[in-house]
């Protein structure tokens, strides 16, 4: 199990197993439709940029940020699985292609290195704090998002070579995350003084979005060890599994949340008597 070091464990799956043509395709289509939802993001919040006051703007702007962000990175994601493996006739099944590079997840991390932080720092743009200091709350943010990317990032090389280290540095990713948590709540609670009670709803609503699509992300991390070592998920399933997991997670912490604080902003501008007229009007 040593011969590719520290690559992560699809590597290791398409070296000694390989995959199926359903579990190559499947893989192949997910990390297609994820940055092509990025794309379609994209035009979305540069349509509805001017729905909103001035004041809101840079919530949307941020958020094309991360689009762009998102895709390009994901695009590079999806051409690396492809040229990462290739199909084998005698086999019928796709191995790693050993004159290529590997497949790594790493391309997913540099994204939410860029991603994370500006997702965070998006709806200080939109609610108001009442008890905290924003900038105090920014550097937070900005602070445990990105070390606990950088410190998952690390880790992630170890899921094959090294269980105590993939677990250690793991671990220590989990306690910026739910500092992470516990500030995102706090500034929920505060910004849903004093709105309008649809806009107190749809809060709500993000909170719940952000806690469900926040905790997909270390299942997919632990994937290929969910169910024991090089056992359970340690298999095409898990691969297929893993992709999906990330993918579905970027969709609802990006798009969706980037929508959701959206209308969050459009209620708000309506309330400040910001009337958005269409070319049609």
């Amino acid at each position: 199990m040593n011969k590719l070091g520290n690559a992560n464990f699809e590597n290791y799956i398409g070296l000694t197993e390989g995959y199926s043509e359903m579990a190559y395709q499947m893989v192949s289509h997910i990390l297609t439709l994820g940055y092509a939802v990025m794309l379609a993001g994209l035009l979305y919040f540069i349509l509805t940029l001017k729905t909103v006051s001035p004041k809101y703007r840079m919530s949307n702007i941020l958020s094309g940020v991360v689009m762009v962000s998102a895709f390009l990175l994901l695009y590079a994601q999806a051409t690396n699985w492809t040229t990462s493996f290739q199909f084998n006739p005698e086999m019928g099944k796709y191995y790693l292609n050993t004159d290529g590079d590997l497949f790594n997840n790493g391309y997913r991390y540099l994204n939410w290195l860029i991603d994370v932080p500006m997702l965070l720092f998006q709806i200080l743009f939109v609610v108001s704090l009442t008890k905290s200091n924003f900038a105090s709350v920014r550097n937070q943010f900005w602070f445990s998002g990105a070390l606990m990317i950088i410190t998952g990032y690390i880790g992630q090389f170890y899921e094959v070579t090294n269980l105590p280290m993939f677990f250690i540095w793991g671990a220590i990713s989990t306690v910026f995350f739910f500092h992470i948590l516990w500030l995102m709540n706090k500034v929920i609670k505060e910004g849903k003084e004093g709105i309008p009670p649809k806009a107190q709803k749809t809060m709500n609503a993000i909170w719940i979005l952000f806690l469900i699509s926040w905790f997909l992300y270390p299942g997919a991390y632990l994937m290929p060890h969910l169910l024991g070592v090089e056992g359970g998920f340690f298999n095409e399933s898990g691969v297929v599994g893993r992709q999906m997991t990330y993918t579905i997670a970027d969709v609802c912490s990006k798009v969706i949340y980037g929508v959701l604080l959206g209308n969050v902003a459009k209620i708000l501008s309506q309330e400040d008597g910001y009337i958005y007229e269409s070319l049609k009007s």
